[in-house]
C-alpha cells in the first residue's frame, strides 16, 4: 500500500469492480484505450492486477481517495506487456474516472508510484506508453519528467491492425543519480 496526502494506492477489492466497470464504459475515459469492458472483463482485470501483486509485489494499484474512500481508478507499475518494447520492464500507467480528471490525482498517484519504484525495484528506468492523440496522458508523462523515446514507438499487438489506436509512443524516466 502507498499513501499520499490525499490518496491510497492498494490492491484491488471486489467492491472496486463495479466502479471500474462503469469507468471503462465511459466514452471519454476509453477514447484512447479501446472498446468498453464487460463486467466479466473488469473483474478479470482486477484479478490480473492482484495476480501481479502476488508474483511481482506491485501492479496498477486501485486508487482510493482518503477523504471518502471513493474508488478513483488505477495508477501504478506492472510488468510491461509481451510483444511490446516494454515487455517485462516496469511500466507505469494510470486511468481515472472522468469525475476525477483535472484535480491532480493522476500526477499525485503517478509520482508516488515512481518514488515507490525507485525505492523497491532494481531497474534503471520506468517506461510508459500511450497513443499519440492522448495528449493528456503523454502530457502527464512529461510533467513527471519522462522523455519520449522515439526509437521505441511501436504498433501494439493487442490492438487490431486497422485501429487508429494501434500506433503507440513510449516515454521513459531514468533512475535519479544518487
Amino acid at each position: 500500500m502507498i499513501e499520499t496526502e490525499r490518496l491510497v494506492l492498494r490492491g484491488w477489492r471486489d467492491s472496486d469492480v463495479a466502479p471500474f466497470h462503469a469507468m471503462c464504459n465511459d466514452p471519454e475515459v476509453m477514447r484512447y484505450l479501446g472498446p468498453p469492458l464487460s463486467l466479466a472483463d473488469a473483474q478479470a482485470a482486477a484479478e490480473r492486477q492482484n495476480g501481479f501483486i502476488e508474483t511481482h509485489g506491485h501492479c496498477f494499484w486501485a486508487v482510493e481517495r482518503k477523504a471518502d474512500g471513493a474508488f478513483l481508478g488505477f495508477t501504478g507499475i506492472k510488468p510491461g506487456p509481451e510483444g511490446t518494447p516494454l515487455h517485462d520492464k516496469p511500466e507505469i500507467g494510470w486511468r481515472l474516472a472522468t469525475a476525477f480528471h483535472g484535480q491532480g490525482y493522476a500526477r499525485e498517484a503517478a509520482q508516488a508510484s515512481i518514488d515507490w519504484g525507485w525505492a523497491n525495484l532494481p531497474d534503471d528506468e520506468i517506461l510508459a506508453m500511450t497513443v499519440l492523440g492522448n495528449t493528456a496522458s503523454w502530457g502527464l508523462m512529461e510533467r513527471l519528467g519522462m522523455q519520449r523515446i522515439h526509437a521505441l514507438d511501436f504498433d501494439h499487438p493487442a490492438v487490431p491492425p486497422d485501429s487508429p489506436l494501434r500506433p503507440h509512443i513510449v516515454y521513459s524516466i531514468a533512475r535519479p543519480a544518487l
